[in-house]
């Protein structure tokens, strides 16, 4: 299950790690995302992949609420268990 990404902007492209609970790291560029691309494109990206994850392979809802940037060229973010939705029949 993911808990974190890290995002950074390199010339060759957006390169993304996803940390996951049990503290293992995939690591990879964002594809789709162009070298000129915006750092809000490439974090809806980045964030885009890992809910698709968590909810292909864990039939989880994520939520993904990005730190503010501390360095340039590189953002965190954190990777929670989205609440359920309160019942609708009450």
């Amino acid at each position: 299950m993911p808990k974190g990404i890290v995002l950074l902007a390199t010339p060759e492209g957006w390169r993304n790690s996803v940390l996951t609970v049990d503290s293992g790291m995939h690591c990879g560029r964002l594809a789709d995302v162009p070298v000129n691309a915006s750092p809000a494109e490439a974090r809806a990206a980045a964030a885009a992949i890992v809910v698709e994850l968590a909810h292909d392979f864990h039939k989880a809802r994520v939520d993904v609420i990005w730190d503010p940037p501390q360095e340039p060229g590189s953002w965190t973010a954190q990777v929670t268990v989205a609440e359920s939705p309160p019942n609708a029949s009450g």
